[in-house]
């Protein structure tokens, strides 16, 4: 069963049953409905979309030229009567799937038509509702018309009247507040209104200076001046305390601004006043300075340039096998206030009110907006360049103290306060930075701490030198050292011997093994302390210099390298020594420098530069020194050490032949028969020399491969070495 529907213009929507006749059924009608219908939907006369192209086919069921007889008598002649009940079966399918495509469409759009329905006899209502609404407006509007033309057709012979009289009262006004004017501005002054006095005379100023020449105003302008002059006089007092707030100190400087005061006048008073308080906090950090003194430390001697500082006290006696808490240089005594504090107060008295000064003097002279007469003086550039002036010359006298202070800093044993330090005085140099941009003051602190960091690489230097020095004078002492249980038959200590004592002196591969270990420990100490400067909660640790060249000149060549390069040209210094038996350095100390010598060419110096290298990240971006080079100058030493060693040695026993030979009168002796007691003496020292040199470079006892004289010889030697083999140190002594 199906349903018609008809549209009428009003867009009521008729449903008829089927086999009656709807009241609006004449075929013109029903074409523009349905031509509204493909407007709607995109389709044209013939039920294609637009933009599909027109068939021309009457064979073409869906075109506009079908025709049916065409297309049956077409089926007919090619189609076989199974093909045609395909067909025919085919094209019902398609019949009833178009007529429920229809029908569905009919509901949907059903509903459409009824909401369009309902939203055009709403629109009809709202609009019938409006036209009686603007009726009652164009009433309204012409009775308001009608009264405005009535009062000002009575009015108009009045009203030049009231134009005359309204403005001969504004005059009145004016007038009476001219005339009262000296007196709001005593009251004013009085209850220290200033601000509004100042705007009452400026709104004043310019009609009293028009009409000057009348005696009655130029009373009043006279009054007004003597008044506004004691009021200038008394922001110039407040000014000048500087005891208000910072509100009311920028509320005096703009008033006196207002007041024609000269901006360069003012700029210069502020930073006048100011100055005097800095100056005031300098003076507190210069008092907790040392006075120079005359007199210095201990001095130590260098081997490059003699007596030189020392960063010590003398070494007490006793101590043979390193250098003691008395003698370190990295435990020297610190100043009476540490440099912490020091930093720590100029940073919050100095520092903390140069930034308050700063942050003030921008907002009353250069952050201020200029309006009218101020606009035209460039007031902002001309203070700028006065404030930068004024915290130059302020921060050069407190950088001044702050290296007067850091070159204080003598003691090494704790690096980690001067780091905080300089971080603390970096960081809050940086707020300078930040407040007054383009200053100066941030980068010269900079130098400040890389100078420092520099300083402080030298006196690392001086400390390992001294301690180094230090620990060859415990050595020293060490070698010399007497044996409590005796000495030998000969007269002669044998190094090597058994120790008969509770304080018996350490053999030389003990004494090596723990200068050794002293030295490359106090490495290490120095090395963490500078590393100090480069931990990553350091402000300055981020800077190009501590990336790089403190790195890589700084701690690498200035202080590792330049220290190996002092042990070896030190060591060579002993083989430089005078004298007829070889100057004062034991022939042992000699043979105990050349192995540590040969040990630092063989891998502590690789050790030592490998560290550093990775502890510090060291980019080298610029040659530094091989270390194949570093090498071969501690195995020169060595070599040179150990022939030295040799040349001393011989000289003692060359010494002690030639001193038996010339001191004998060999014409009136009797013959001799036995051995002498020098020879034996001779073959003593021979066999210490040897057992020195195999302690520390040989290992086991050589085999005899000599005559039968010599075989008895060795024999009594190899079991003297045995017996000997770790005996106390042997210190030649002068023969008489």
């Amino acid at each position: 069963m199906t349903v018609r529907y008809s549209v009428e213009m009003d867009g009521d929507i008729n449903a008829t049953a089927p086999g009656t006749t709807p009241p609006d059924s004449d075929p013109a009608r029903k074409r523009r409905v349905h031509g509204m219908l493909k407007l709607y939907y995109g389709l044209n006369e013939e039920g294609k979309t637009v933009d599909q192209a027109e068939s021309m086919d009457p064979c073409d069921i869906n075109g506009p030229h079908f025709d049916p007889e065409v297309y049956l008598n077409k089926l007919r002649r090619e189609c076989s009567l199974g093909e045609l009940m395909d067909q025919e079966s085919y094209m019902v399918k398609q019949i009833r799937s178009l007529d429920s495509d229809m029908q569905t469409l009919v509901y949907e759009n059903y509903n459409k038509f009824i909401s369009a329905t309902d939203t055009i006899r709403k629109m009809k209502n709202d609009f019938k509702k409006m036209e009686d609404e603007m009726d009652c407006l164009s009433t309204n509007m012409a009775s308001i018309t009608d009264f405005s033309a009535r009062i000002s057709g009575t009015l108009q012979d009045q009203h030049a009247q009231i134009t005359k009289l309204s403005g001969v009262h504004t005059l009145l006004r004016k007038l009476q507040f001219l005339f009262e004017l000296p007196a709001r501005l005593n009251k004013c002054l009085e209850l220290q209104a200033y601000a509004q006095a100042v705007s009452s005379h400026r709104r004043a100023r310019c009609v009293l200076l028009q009409y000057s020449h009348m005696p009655s105003f130029r009373g009043i302008q006279d009054d007004c001046h003597a008044i506004m002059d004691k009021l200038a006089q008394e922001l110039r007092q407040k000014f000048r305390d500087g005891g208000s707030s910072a509100k009311d100190l920028s509320e005096c400087v703009e008033l006196l601004l207002q007041l024609d005061e000269p901006a360069e006048e003012l700029c210069d008073k502020f930073l006048s006043h100011a100055q005097s308080r800095l100056e005031a906090d300098l003076l507190g950090l210069e008092a907790e300075l040392r006075p120079p003194l005359s007199s210095g430390p201990t001095a130590v001697t260098d081997p490059y340039t003699g007596p030189a500082r020392r960063l010590s006290v003398e070494p007490t006696a006793g101590s043979p096998t390193g250098p003691t808490s008395l003698n370190n240089p990295f435990l020297s005594p610190s100043s009476r206030t540490d440099i912490l504090e020091f930093i720590d107060r100029g940073c919050n008295e100095f520092v903390s009110s140069l930034c308050l000064v700063i942050a003030s003097y921008q907002e009353l002279f250069v952050n201020r907006p200029q309006e009218g007469e101020l606009a035209s003086k460039n007031i902002p550039q001309m203070a700028i360049g006065k404030l930068h002036a004024f915290v130059d010359a302020l921060a050069t006298h407190y950088f001044s103290l702050v290296e007067r202070r850091i070159q204080e800093e003598k003691s090494v044993g704790d690096n980690s306060l001067l780091v905080r330090a300089l971080d603390r005085f970096h960081r809050r140099l940086q707020a300078v930075a930040k407040l007054l941009p383009g200053s100066a003051v941030p980068s010269q602190g900079t130098e400040i701490v890389v100078r420092a960091a520099r300083e402080r690489i030298k006196q690392y230097l001086a400390a390992l030198q001294s301690f180094y020095l230090n620990s060859l004078t415990d050595v020293r002492q060490a070698l010399a050292a007497p044996r409590l249980g005796g000495s030998s038959a000969g007269g002669g200590s044998h190094l090597g011997g058994p120790a008969t004592g509770k304080d018996a002196p350490a053999s030389l591969p003990e004494l090596l093994s723990t200068l050794s270990a002293t030295i490359l420990n106090q490495i290490k100490s120095v090395l963490a302390s500078v590393h100090l400067f480069t931990a990553k909660d350091i402000t300055f640790s981020n800077k190009p210099y501590f990336k790089g060249e403190f790195c890589s000149h700084g701690v690498r060549e200035s202080l590792v390298v330049n220290f190996i390069k002092f042990v070896c040209q030190s060591s060579r210094q002993f083989c430089e020594s005078a004298g007829d038996r070889g100057g004062s350095t034991p022939p042992a100390l000699l043979l105990l420098l050349s192995h540590l010598c040969l040990d630092y060419e063989t891998s502590t110096i690789t050790y030592i530069l490998t560290l550093t290298d990775e502890q510090f990240l060291v980019q080298h971006h610029s040659p530094v020194t091989a270390v194949t080079a570093l090498c071969g100058e501690a195995r020169e030493a060595a070599q040179k050490l150990l022939n030295h060693y040799v040349k001393v040695q011989g000289l003692i026993i060359s010494q002690m032949l030639r001193k038996s030979v010339e001191t004998r009168d060999w014409v009136n002796t009797i013959e001799p028969r036995n051995v002498r007691a020098v020879m034996k003496r001779v073959v003593e020292d021979t066999t210490s020399i040897d057992v020195q040199v195999g302690l520390l470079y040989e290992e086991g006892v050589r085999k005899a491969h000599s005559s039968d004289s010599s075989k008895r010889t060795f024999s009594v030697y190899s079991s003297s070495r045995q017996q000997t083999r770790y005996a106390p140190s042997y210190t030649p002594r002068s023969l008489c």
